[in-house]
Parts: structure tokens; sequence; C-alpha cells
């Protein structure tokens, strides 16, 4: 497989970002499936449309194996907990959760922020 990078979004003014990561269960089946669900025609336009009006600009997830690692970018002012707190509350959000969580290696019912876990920077090449 070559390696050739994925083109990153600009935004009009500065941003912060957050990591995180996530295991599957270590399933290839349910791994396949989550994927197809994470895709443009797989996933939900509700989910998608509720990750923006909380203020997100981007979220990317990449997969290795039956890891998951997230990348969220939003404006600096943005406030994780009180942006989560409203996403969880938008229709179809629950469901969303609930049908992920068969994928997912986390305790039953679940919420997102709970789910997933914020990774540490330990490196950073700087200017």
């Amino acid at each position: 497989m070559k390696i050739t990078g994925y083109k990153t979004k600009t935004h009009d003014a500065p941003t912060k970002r957050y990591c995180q990561t996530l295991d599957l269960k270590d399933d290839p089946a349910l791994i396949e499936e989550y994927v197809r669900r994470h895709s443009e025609n797989g996933s939900w336009p509700e989910i998608r449309e509720g990750i923006r009006s909380v203020g997100i600009l981007e979220m990317e997830i990449y997969i290795l194996g039956n890891r998951l690692f997230m990348i969220v970018e939003t404006p600096l002012d943005f406030d994780w907990d009180e942006a989560f707190g409203r996403l969880a509350t938008l229709p179809r959000q629950q469901e969303w959760e609930d049908c992920m969580s068969v994928f997912q290696q986390a305790k039953e019912n679940a919420s997102s922020a709970e789910k997933w876990k914020p990774m540490e920077r330990i490196f950073r090449l700087y200017d």
C-alpha cells in the first residue's frame, strides 16, 4: 500500500484539535460493518448535522485493526463538555450510540464521551 496522506481542510480562523481512541470488538465482520456504517452513504444525515450543529468543524476517524483514532477540529472557544452534552440530546443521537455499541469495546449504555478516550499529545514538530 502506497502512503499518500490525507488532504486537510483549511478554516478561516485558528482551530484546536482533539484526538481520541476507541477499540472495536476484534471481529472482522463487525469491523467491516462498522466501517460501512461510517461511510458517506452508510452514516445517518442527522448524526452528521448534529455534529456540525454543536460547533465541530471537522471530524475524522481512522482505523488500524480494531483500533479507532478520531481527530476533531473545533474553534478555539469550543467547550467539549458543553457541546457533547448538547449532542447527546439531539434527535437520533442515542439511537446511533445504541447501534454503534454493538461494535465497540465499551460498557453498555455508555455515552460517546465515555467511550472515546482522550489521547495525550507527546510530540509535536514545533515551528
